[in-house]
């Protein structure tokens, strides 16, 4: 498959207001899921408590994996991998550390043969000033050593380089850096931005890294399980990831120091969480890379044995990706014609990378995220990235702002071969705007909210109400696309591509579908084509 532009212009533009598939979600879980992993002795594990075991075990849940060329400096790469999903902002005393029994691992593939060779490590540590108060701070905290934050952590880089999976060398890249702690309220913690900045350290081997709490930068709608939004589809495209944070870490390096070479610049990305037992014995319980692979493409019976695999062999569940059950669910009740199987189209997206775009000679496929590095950043990105004609975004790598779920929709039901449509969630920005500079992420929300919190909560805040606005945004404000009111939204399954028959979606019983009057073109004008 091999990535061209296309002309494509529409001479209207449609607006539907649909209950959600709940067919897909049958299907494994549309949206913000992952499901984690399982080796013999080892827990459940998932992105957005999808799964039953891990969803009491948030530490270890990775939630999210980002990859991408730099904005504003075109010669590193930026990876942010986050974990523990839906923080309640005053979820206190004891916030969101940390786990110290955990090890927070990156894997980059050079080479396309689906083993690492290269892995970041992250390990935490926990230090507390006073154990005799029940206080996470004990005052006003303006600094990272200010003696009023009484619990700190701190955290250590490892680089393992890999051969055949054995570790042929280890360095050490960060050694005890300072964690940017909870956002616990603005009387707490008057100015989180310079704690966020403070927390941002250089690093020999123009290395950049961060680690503490951030907005969750995922942003879709979920509250399809209230059943089906409890018929009251006027709630169909609220962010419901807004106002939740998660702990991050990030890392920005020299793009020539992951990448093959030059002549080889696609890497293959995705992390797992290996935790400590009772026997000193480390065990994966959580991989992710590539977004919501596990959840729509792979059965339920298969789950764990996809995160208990290893990338090397996601051969087994390639049936589920040339045959997807998802697209078939979408046809048989919404009526919008799938795709004739095998899908090599799905192929080059979930497993192998598109052709002429970020797919490594000698490609294994394996679920990661693939990422050519030597791709410029977008002057002005596209939410729907290579859909789009925008290269530098989604399925090439993944930006904060790239909108995954409509990407991920309008590929499954057959948009690079052909078959357009307009699937989405109505759902199109992050309910935060996102920062200009490393590492990126949103600031957190706050815990405290109330009247002293809102007092100065104004552009460029502590709160990350109104941070600065982001060259990876593509120009849409961050609270573009909260409420379906907004004519201009992409809402779910809201497609052109039943034609004059529409989609029957009156089935369901759950459908309110119309047609903006006047409404102009897309706005949209090219796109991938597959061959």
């Amino acid at each position: 498959m091999t990535a061209v532009a296309r002309s494509r212009t529409k001479p209207w533009s449609t607006r539907g207001i649909v209950g959600l598939v709940c067919g897909v979600l049958a299907a494994g879980g549309l949206a913000a899921a992952g499901t984690g992993t399982l080796v013999p002795e080892a827990a459940r594990a998932s992105s957005h408590r999808e799964a039953p075991l891990i969803s009491g075990q948030p530490q270890y849940d990775n939630t999210d994996v980002y990859a991408f060329v730099s904005p504003d400096k075109p010669d590193t790469t930026t990876i942010v991998a986050n974990w523990i999903p839906f923080e309640e902002p005053a979820g206190g005393p004891n916030f969101y550390p940390f786990p110290e029994d955990a090890q927070y691992d990156v894997h980059i593939d050079r080479d396309g043969d689906a083993q690492g060779d290269l892995l970041y490590r992250w390990t935490f540590d926990t230090r507390t000033k006073n154990g005799d108060t029940f206080l996470y701070n004990t005052g006003p905290v303006t600094s990272l050593d200010d003696p009023d934050l009484n619990v700190t952590q701190t955290y250590d880089i490892d680089l393992l380089r890999l051969k055949d999976q054995k570790v042929v060398s280890t360095k050490k890249v960060a050694d005890d850096l300072p964690i940017a702690p909870s956002h616990v309220g603005k009387a707490s913690m008057p100015n989180y931005g310079e704690l966020r900045d403070q927390a941002v350290r250089e690093l020999p081997g123009d290395h950049t890294a961060f680690a503490g709490q951030a907005d969750d930068p995922f942003f879709l709608d979920l509250r399809v399980f209230d059943l089906l939004y409890g018929g009251d589809l006027s709630e169909v495209g609220r962010d419901t990831l807004a106002g939740y944070n998660v702990n991050s870490v990030a890392l920005q390096v020299p793009s020539a120091s992951i990448r093959q070479s030059e002549k080889q610049p696609t890497v293959g990305i995705w992390s797992t969480t290996q935790r400590e037992n009772a026997d000193g014995k480390w065990t994966q319980v959580s991989r992710l890379g590539a977004p919501l692979v596990n959840e729509v493409v792979v059965p339920m019976k298969d789950k764990d044995k996809f995160n208990a695999s290893a990338p090397w062999n996601d051969g087994d569940f390639l049936p589920y990706v040339t045959k997807p059950e998802l697209a078939r669910l979408i046809e048989s009740i919404y009526k919008i014609k799938a795709p004739k199987e095998p899908r090599k189209d799905l192929v080059s997206v979930f497993l192998t990378g598109v052709k002429g775009l970020n797919q490594p000679p000698g490609v294994r496929p394996a679920e990661a995220l693939r990422l050519n590095t030597s791709i410029k950043p977008a002057a002005s990105p596209k939410r729907l990235g290579v859909l789009d004609g925008d290269n530098a975004g989604y399925p090439n790598g993944r930006r904060l702002a790239d909108d995954v779920l409509d990407i991920s929709l309008q590929v499954v039901q057959g948009e690079l071969v052909g078959r357009k449509n307009d699937l989405g969630d109505a759902v199109n920005a992050n309910d935060r705007e996102f920062g200009r500079s490393f590492p990126y992420l949103a600031l957190p929300t706050a815990g405290s909210r109330g009247p002293l919190a809102e007092k100065g909560a104004r552009a460029g805040s502590d709160d990350g109400s109104g941070a600065p606005g982001s060259a990876m945004t593509g120009g849409e404000p961050a609270g573009a696309a909260r409420d379906t009111d907004d004519s201009t939204d992409t809402v779910l399954l809201a497609s052109a591509a039943a034609g004059g028959a529409g989609l029957l979606l009156l089935t369901l019983g759950i459908v309110w579908w119309r047609t903006r009057a006047g409404g102009g073109p897309r706005g949209r004008d090219s796109g991938v084509t597959g061959v």
